[in-house]
């Protein structure tokens, strides 16, 4: 169990059965020094499928939660510890002194249907205005989220979303989204966050720079003609020629491209750069085909991604958010991380979990292994992988 005045969080292990269950969501319930919960979040291996609907009822009567979130995934993260290949339930409770929280559900289908941000305004009942965070879970088989999340950011500009796609029946496509008491297998569910309790957070994208800030000067589509008035390849070539031998070595086969969402900071530092794909390189023609679709004019940097490369980049922004929020109160986490990462990326368990409870804690955390992470870089939102996304919930 991890817990902080303000959050608890804790895994079951086990069959569900009702009275063992009631018994740990009680205790769990009773371990939270708050005198109220204002919202709990779930996450559940897919093992626990057929009884998720009488799971989320005994958590919202017992854990006392008058709003419950959550979706299922194939591997859990709760306190310090990641969870990986075991059945389990993770559960957090947090209590968010005044915070106005908005609990919103919309369907595959509205998702992907192009709607303006007038339509997403009514449907959700949240204006602009209101919402100052969003911490949403979605469904990776059914929709368009690329589409549901531009549409998202034009509807709610600059206001970070924070969270991560579901995960945990790959095999049959099924995944599970859960609000308060209803199970849904497509769409995504989302909270608002607003009043004095803010929502931030950090987007680790597992990345160290490499080389110098460019200026791409021609680019078609996601094809990248010319950096600095000269061929995009030679560049790249000139970067990874400038790495020491141990460097190359490294970058081998791990190089990205970083791309500036926001031009018009002074300087650009880590977590200024949206991270995408290196798809190929031309040595003939000088191009670089990317994940992205860059723009003339645009900062690049090349980026190496491995897995020290991800322990610096997660260390160096979780340094950078403790100051940054120093003297504030901190009521919890919920970190969202890529299927990728964990012992698969850096060869041990709760990397990710252990650096923000080492960082930031003692912290209630909880969260899970996604298809997807959720996460803002400058004043827009986007999907990303191989992504800690981690939402704080500060004192305003």
């Amino acid at each position: 169990m991890s817990a902080s005045p303000y959050s608890v969080a804790a895994v079951w292990k086990g069959e569900p059965t009702e009275l063992l269950l009631r018994r740990w969501v009680e205790e769990l319930r009773a371990s939270l020094a708050a005198p109220r919960v204002d919202l709990a979040m779930v996450f559940m291996t897919p093992h626990y499928f057929d009884a998720a609907t009488q799971i989320l009822e005994l958590l919202r009567v017992h854990g006392q939660a008058p709003l419950l979130m959550g979706c299922s995934t194939g591997n859990l993260i709760c306190g310090g510890d990641e969870i990986e290949d075991q059945s389990g339930i993770a559960v957090a409770l947090y209590s968010l002194p005044n915070a106005h929280l908005e609990a919103v559900r919309f369907s595959s289908d509205q998702m992907s249907e192009a709607n303006g941000p007038g339509y997403w305004h009514m449907e959700t009942g949240v204006t602009p205005g209101s919402a100052e965070g969003w911490l949403a879970f979605a469904d990776p088989f059914h929709a368009n989220l690329e589409h549901w999340l531009k549409d998202w950011n034009e509807a709610y500009p600059k206001v970070p979303i924070y969270g991560g796609i579901a995960s945990g029946g790959n095999e049959e496509q099924r995944t599970q989204l859960y609000l308060n008491g209803d199970v849904f297998e497509d769409g995504g569910v989302a909270v608002a966050v607003s009043g004095p309790v803010r929502l931030t957070g950090v987007i680790s994208q597992g990345c160290t720079p490499i080389g110098e800030t460019w200026t791409i000067t021609k680019t078609e589509q996601n094809l990248i003609h010319q950096i600095g008035n000269r061929p995009a390849y030679e560049v790249l070539l000139e970067t990874y020629n400038g790495l020491s031998a141990e460097e190359q070595r490294m970058a081998r086969g791990n190089i990205f491209v970083g791309l500036v969402v926001n031009e018009y900071l002074e300087e650009f530092h880590r977590g200024d750069f949206l991270i995408r794909n290196l798809l190929g390189a031309d040595p003939q023609s000088g191009v670089v085909a990317v994940g992205a679709m860059p723009r003339a004019g645009q900062t690049i940097q090349f980026q190496r991604r491995d897995s020290a490369a991800a322990d610096e980049d997660m260390r160096t922004l979780l340094d950078i958010t403790r100051k940054r929020l120093s003297g504030k109160t901190l009521y919890g986490g919920c970190l969202c991380s890529c299927n990728g990462r964990g012992h698969r990326l850096f060869g041990k368990p709760s990397h990710d979990a252990g650096l923000v409870q080492e960082k930031l804690g003692p912290l209630g955390l909880a969260g899970f292994f996604c298809n997807g992470e959720i996460g803002p870089v400058g004043d827009l939102n986007f999907l990303h992988g191989y992504t800690a996304s981690l939402a704080l919930f500060v004192e305003k």
